[in-house]
């Protein structure tokens, strides 16, 4: 049995209003080039390929890595569903944290990813509220066994489904939340799926009870996500600001996508990021140890 513990430094908001910190990349596209064959569900290698996903967080914390997230996205008992593992949301979720808190240095944070559960919330979808605020408790629930630093509601559309899973950590436990949304540009400016602007998420994330804001993922690059951080400052002041973009556009080779944007590509854009004033960065779909190793060291050159 693992002995579980949280960081020994100092909780999270407190060490992010002090310097800028660096998240991880990309758990998903590292899992496919670890072997993780297409229509695989990610976080059964929870259980059947430890090795794997600790190999992937320990690459990140050697990178320079202040914090990484649990390979959890999908835990959710209708994302498990889909590949019959419903009944496995408390073992996949719980372990999903120990992994990472094994290979974590005294002073690394471990924040437990909660994704979007892939439902789309009544008026216009068949699930409610309620129903999406106890999916994202149960998940949380398991994860705090293994205590976690932080609970990380990311790559949301709907403002609704983010308020969800703020309401679901707000209602299980005392951690820090983070909370970001997806944006792509378009002719009326960045914009979620569900046609949210930055502002409007801004303050959906920050009235729900978030103490981190900011975005991810997307067809955002790292200086449309600099526009994006300005806008929700702008509109919520006084928070903590995430942002990690992908590493470009994906192009689809073979069934899987490939990300083209090189660590030194990616690096040269961070710095207009802490220019707008982000708290924490790292890297999303198609970013890897490189690309943060390069991106930690534009924030120690800056912070």
């Amino acid at each position: 049995m693992i002995a579980h513990r949280a960081s020994e430094s100092p909780a999270l908001p407190e060490r992010a209003r002090r310097r800028v910190l660096v998240n991880d990349g990309a758990m998903g596209t590292m899992l496919q080039a670890a072997g993780l064959p297409v229509g695989t569900c990610p976080e059964e290698w929870n259980i059947t390929r430890p090795d794997a996903v600790m190999a992937i967080h320990a690459a990140y914390f050697e990178a320079g890595s202040n914090m990484v997230q649990t390979n959890s996205f999908g835990g959710s008992r209708q994302k498990l569903s889909l590949y019959g593992l419903e009944d496995k949301v408390a073992d996949l979720n719980r372990r999903a944290v120990e992994l990472a808190r094994e290979v974590a240095p005294p002073d690394g944070l471990v924040a437990f990813v909660v994704g979007p559960t892939g439902k789309i919330l009544a008026p216009l979808g068949d699930v409610t509220y309620e129903m999406v605020v106890e999916v994202f408790s149960e998940q949380i629930r398991a994860a705090l066994e293994a205590g976690p630093d932080a609970i990380f509601i990311e790559t949301m559309s709907d403002p609704a489904e983010a308020r969800a899973g703020i309401a679901a950590a707000k209602a299980t436990c005392s951690l820090p939340i983070i909370a970001t949304m997806t944006f792509s540009p378009g002719a009326q400016g960045f914009r979620t799926m569900m046609g949210t602007d930055p502002r409007e998420a801004a303050r959906a994330m920050a009235d729900a009870g978030a103490d981190v804001i900011g975005t991810n993922c997307g067809a955002a690059s790292v200086r449309d996500m600099a526009a994006i951080i300005i806008a929700m400052r702008e509109e919520r002041g006084g928070l903590l600001y995430l942002a990690q973009a992908n590493a470009g556009t994906p192009r689809l080779v073979d069934g899987r996508a490939v990300y083209k944007l090189t660590p030194e590509e990616m690096a040269a854009d961070i710095p207009e990021l802490l220019e707008a004033g982000v708290n924490i960065v790292g890297g999303c779909c198609g970013t890897t140890p490189a690309h943060i190793k390069l991106i930690a060291e534009q924030v120690r050159l800056r912070s």
